[in-house]
């Protein structure tokens, strides 16, 4: 495998906001590796990336539990303002336990972690909740909620919609399974948000219908693209606007996506498409069904490139996907430049496969 090439850094993109949402690194034996955790964030603001926590990636709702994600937030807004990097924070509502809930201790739960989140100096991301679309009856209780959140936020927020394919238990958000629906109720909370609103992730997976959305925002308000699938064309626009990027496939090929935003700003767009494009086939596969097990991708491709000591996490989720899946993960990875130092990934990847036919 050939040195990828890329620089050790990069400046922030200047004409893209883009975020990575980072993984939580554990122990073979449980727990949080924190010193691991940081160090990975670090790597990712290193690149010139802002740091999305405490969302999906990170197993919210999948291994990581409330508390977790508290001291997660604490940490890592404290280690941001030493180093005076970006970081948004996701809150959400997920002290509460599964099932339906009352709208007023939705709200509560959700101004808990809000506060939380602004205390840390963080910008927030008001992720998609469980507990909400298990108890919301129609558009209009969404707009009751987020509508009582934005009076509470001290600056503009970044709205969340995931898709099932990322939480099964997310479908219908919006108040809507119909898309075209979901999207108008969308469309009324930003237009009554006062400016209070200042992006939205999206990650449906639909190439189209984001790009639909886009073109419906009002001036100033970002789309931040979550389609692990089609980010290079979402990025990289047309005549009408682009995308910015809030992506756990940036966690997994930073360095590239990195040397490609510069390559944007500097109005290159060849070298935009010649570093981004080969990743796409790489995310495609960390990001195939069951979609929600990505995040075993991107701890792998961490440990392999050296950013943790222990191919683990939490909940064993790693064991979710299988030896053939990360073979192809470790192909794609090198075909995309995305093994920053190939001996080293050789080398572990030689571990794991002694390791996987002794299992």
């Amino acid at each position: 495998i050939p040195d990828p090439g890329w620089a050790a850094s990069y400046p922030p993109p200047a004409r893209r906001s883009v975020y990575a949402a980072a993984h939580v690194a554990a122990f073979p034996g449980g727990g949080i590796d924190w010193e691991s955790t940081l160090r990975f964030r670090e790597h990712l603001w290193a690149h010139g990336l802002g740091v999305a926590e405490a969302m999906d990636t990170a197993q919210r709702g999948m291994g990581l539990s409330f508390d977790q994600a508290r001291e997660l937030i604490g940490r890592s807004t404290a280690r941001a303002a030493e180093l005076g990097t970006t970081i948004a924070c996701g809150a959400g509502a997920d002290q509460l336990p599964a099932g339906a809930h009352r709208i007023t201790a939705i709200i509560g739960a959700y101004a808990e972690q809000l506060e939380l989140v602004q205390a840390g100096g963080a910008e927030v991301i008001l992720m998609a909740s469980r507990a909400l679309a298990a108890s919301a009856r129609s558009g209009q209780d969404y707009l009751e909620v987020y509508g009582q959140l934005l009076k509470l936020a001290d600056r503009p927020v970044i709205l969340h919609w995931l898709g099932e394919a990322f939480d099964p238990a997310l479908r219908g958000y919006w108040g809507s399974e119909d898309i075209d629906v979901a999207a108008d109720t969308v469309i009324e909370l930003i237009e009554r948000s006062g400016g209070q609103v200042g992006g939205i992730k999206l990650s449906l997976l639909d190439a189209g219908r984001e790009v639909a959305l886009r073109r419906r925002l009002p001036p100033g308000v970002r789309l931040y693209t979550g389609d692990d699938f089609n980010y290079a064309e979402l990025i990289k626009g047309d005549a009408q606007g682009h995308s910015d990027a809030l992506l756990g496939a940036f966690a997994a090929i930073t360095a590239p996506a990195a040397a490609a935003l510069r390559a944007l700003d500097a109005g290159d767009v060849a070298g935009y498409d010649d570093a981004i494009g080969p990743t796409v086939a790489l995310s495609r596969m960390i990001f195939e069904p069951p979609t929600y097990h990505y995040k075993v991708g991107v701890a792998f491709l961490a440990w392999l490139n050296g950013l943790q000591p222990h191919f683990a996490m939490l909940d064993r989720l790693q064991e979710r996907r299988s030896a053939a899946h990360l073979i192809r993960v470790f192909e794609l990875a090198a075909a995309a430049r995305a093994l920053l130092e190939p001996d080293l990934a050789v080398s572990r990847m030689t571990e794991y496969l002694a390791g996987a036919l002794q299992a």
